[in-house]
């Protein structure tokens, strides 16, 4: 009986937050108390549009204020005791996952570092800086950095798509062959990395590898394993091209049920555990470095992303 909402209420509940900007709001204040003035920065609207959404809000019991000096905060004020309204919550805000109500969590931090006086952004991220945008300060920028790193030798990247790995990877390798399946996807490369020396695109299958034996120090699955039924015949010709002491990196997504969010995209099974991959890799004649999820996305549902490094042993005996 304590878990229900009467007709009314449910039904006030549902006019309120069908309404996108006061869901904005909401999500803001779940996460921080902020003022009239620091919502309308957050979210870049007007004050006194802000204040009316929150007024309706407040007279719902759906946030709730006080005052600090000439300020004004707001936080959510769903009553915890309310089972059914905290249900209500819990299933818009796990699934809720929009470019705005990104952008705006990205601006927290800078309005608070100003409430502060301080303007120190780093302090207002501290714990929780990798998902909070600086300039400069990026997942693209951080990777390409950190690829000077490395020295792949010859590299094939299986399931290559249109290059995107392959421009990363350039300056790193001696030459790096892109393979995929589709020929359309294959021209595209051609033509987005035509000006890459060291680069080349060719069309064929992931089971039936067109090159020759020990042609490869390194070898990319990055995001292929998913797009087969016959596993053991990929890490079998992975392990036929690979020269001795090559290497095989390897993403995929951990096993999941969550076959109707990745059917638009075309995958044949859902996912791999990390035992599955050993053994994979076990039976190809390739020894095991490393296997563990490298990766939890965080929008639902929430997919895990295992991370696979194999080597090609150089005594073969």
């Amino acid at each position: 009986m304590g878990t229900e909402l009467d007709l009314e209420k449910a039904s006030q509940h549902c006019r309120l937050l069908a309404d996108s900007t006061r869901l904005r709001l909401l999500l803001l204040l779940d996460r921080e108390e902020l003022s009239v003035a620091e919502l309308a920065a957050i979210t870049q609207l007007a004050q006194p549009r802000v204040s009316t959404h929150l007024a309706k809000l407040k007279e719902a019991q759906l946030v709730a204020d006080r005052r600090d000096g000439v300020s004004v905060y707001y936080r959510m004020g769903a009553d915890p005791r309310d089972p059914a309204l905290a249900a209500l919550w819990a299933i818009l805000r796990e699934g809720t996952d929009d470019p705005l109500v990104r952008m705006d969590r990205e601006r927290i931090p800078q309005v608070l570092a100003a409430r502060t006086g301080n303007g120190n952004w780093a302090d207002a991220v501290a714990g929780d800086m990798e998902r909070h945008y600086s300039p400069g300060r990026t997942w693209e920028a951080t990777g390409r950095a950190l690829t000077r790193l490395l020295s792949l030798g010859d590299v094939l990247d299986l399931a290559s798509g249109d290059g995107a790995l392959a421009e990363l990877l350039a300056g790193q390798g001696d030459s790096i062959t892109c393979l995929d399946i589709s020929e359309r996807v294959v021209t595209a490369g051609r033509e987005r990395l035509a000006d890459v020396s060291n680069v080349r695109f060719e069309h064929g299958d992931m089971h039936d590898l067109p090159f020759d034996d020990a042609s490869f120090d390194t070898v990319l699955l990055t995001h292929a394993l998913t797009y087969t039924d016959r596993a053991p015949r990929v890490f079998s010709e992975v392990a036929r091209v690979l020269r001795a002491g090559g290497r095989l990196l390897a993403m995929t997504l951990q096993a999941h049920d969550h076959e109707k969010a990745v059917a638009p995209y075309g995958h044949v099974n859902l996912g791999f555990s990390t035992t599955q991959l050993k053994t994979l890799c076990r039976e190809a004649g390739l020894e095991l470095d490393q296997c563990d999820i490298a990766a939890v996305e965080k929008r639902t549902p929430h997919f895990e992303v295992l991370s696979l490094l194999a080597h090609k042993p150089r005594n073969t005996d």
